[in-house]
């Protein structure tokens, strides 16, 4: 397994910026996970403060950390904003799949985050399911768009300048993909003293009204990294169970069990 910082030149948002990719032994072809930070982070913080290099070294698995500011990985239509969105699944995922032995197909795709990176996931594999086909979240806000965050002049800033035309609500986008084929495969946690809650709460009951098929959790914790640390995992064994069918990849007895304990647990709908 090699660890690998990378700088380039990011197209869409026009200036140079920078990712961390796990990349398995071997000459694959490999499927990839997409792993997307929170407001207050950047594209190092994940392998920083969580152990995600020893929870995928046995799997046959690229994993891609990129960065996405403050922009709730949206593309910002001020004069001089960045488009986040279009960086993401175009020149994140297409630099990995020009520069890697990679599956280019979306069912081989997965993209999860936490907090904004939560919201993000879900937003992107909903707006992009040529791309995607596996999204996961923790502790996401899944109310942006929806919430008037009085306490935060930032996120309103942000939002009130992105299309008002429900491109990036997530609940009209759910509403979209209840009509549509095919969907992204849903799973999201969040943790019970977490200020994001019940958003989260919302979304599911929202989601479960409609009738889309998603995997929903609650366990104790806060918005914090030792929450963040513990439940990835539950996200790595969400994306193992949807790609397992591929046979790419290389589960051992730890991998399987811990897919064997998701499988065991959780709510189901």
């Amino acid at each position: 397994m090699s660890f690998l910082s990378i700088q380039f030149f990011g197209q869409s948002i026009g200036k140079q910026t920078g990712m961390h990719v796990i990349l398995p032994p071997g000459k694959g072809p490999f499927p990839a996970m997409y792993l997307l930070h929170g407001l207050s982070d950047d594209y190092t913080i994940w392998s920083r403060r969580t152990s995600i290099e020893r929870y995928v070294a046995e799997l046959n698995m690229i994993v891609v950390m990129p960065d996405g500011g403050r922009s709730f990985y949206c593309n910002d239509s001020r004069p001089g904003g960045m488009a986040y969105e279009n960086h993401i699944v175009k020149d994140v995922v297409g630099f990995i799949d020009t520069s890697f032995r990679t599956i280019a197909e979306p069912n081989a795709r997965a993209v999860a985050g936490l907090s904004m990176g939560g919201y993000g996931a879900f937003m992107l594999a909903i707006r992009h399911i040529d791309v995607f086909s596996v999204a996961c979240s923790h502790s996401g806000a899944m109310g942006f768009m929806q919430r008037a965050w009085p306490d935060r002049s930032d996120i309103q800033t942000i939002a009130g300048t992105l299309p008002q035309d429900g491109r990036y609500d997530l609940l009209k986008l759910a509403q979209e993909l209840s009509t549509s084929r095919p969907r992204p495969a849903l799973y999201f946690d969040c943790g019970t003293d977490d200020g994001l809650l019940e958003d989260n709460r919302m979304f599911q009951s929202f989601l479960k009204k409609l009738g889309i098929k998603h995997e929903y959790r609650e366990y104790p914790g806060a918005h914090s990294w030792d929450y963040w640390d513990t439940h990835i995992q539950q996200s790595i064994a969400f994306i193992l169970s949807h790609l397992k069918d591929k046979k790419i990849i290389r589960v051992n007895s730890r991998t399987k069990a811990t897919a064997g304990r998701y499988r065991r647990g959780g709510l189901r709908f």
